[in-house]
């Protein structure tokens, strides 16, 4: 046997019905859909979870469980090399970044990321540091600190 003479089972695959196919058919003229009404029409019929007016049942059902979205942290990232714009030497703060408009807000926290290079060395205070950036930091001859 070959992929080729590969054929289903007969019996396995019904022809699918062909509706709007003449009186013969027993599918024809109106196709099964009635005269008339909002379901014989084209794009007719309510959306899922419709049911006339009445108040659907995923509305009637009480809310359960706990999200915890309203309690989630919500950290700013920086590149590191967005701190270049800073002089050699310099303490660069969540407060200092927000002077300089490199970041909007703080929010929950600032989190210093290690991509791109940081040619100065600066003491960096933050609330989070990724491993990379604290290594080029470090070997830039600069300071990362964790507030």
């Amino acid at each position: 046997m070959n992929l080729h003479e590969l054929k289903p089972t007969p019996g396995s695959r019904p022809k699918p019905t062909r509706k709007g196919q003449g009186i013969g058919s027993g599918l024809g003229k109106t196709a099964g859909r009635g005269h008339n009404g909002q379901n014989s029409r084209s794009g007719g019929g309510v959306r899922p979870g419709f049911e006339g007016g009445q108040m659907p049942l995923q509305r009637r059902m009480p809310k359960r469980g706990f999200s915890n979205a309203p309690f989630k942290k919500e950290i700013v990232a920086i590149n590191l090399d967005k701190l270049n714009g800073f002089e050699n030497g310099a303490e660069v703060t969540p407060e200092t970044l927000l002077e300089a408009k490199v970041i909007k807000k703080t929010s929950d926290g600032v989190k210093i990321l290690g991509s791109g290079n940081l040619e100065k060395a600066l003491t960096v205070r933050a609330h989070a540091f990724s491993k990379s950036a604290v290594e080029k930091i470090e070997s830039a001859g600069g300071k990362a600190e964790v507030i």
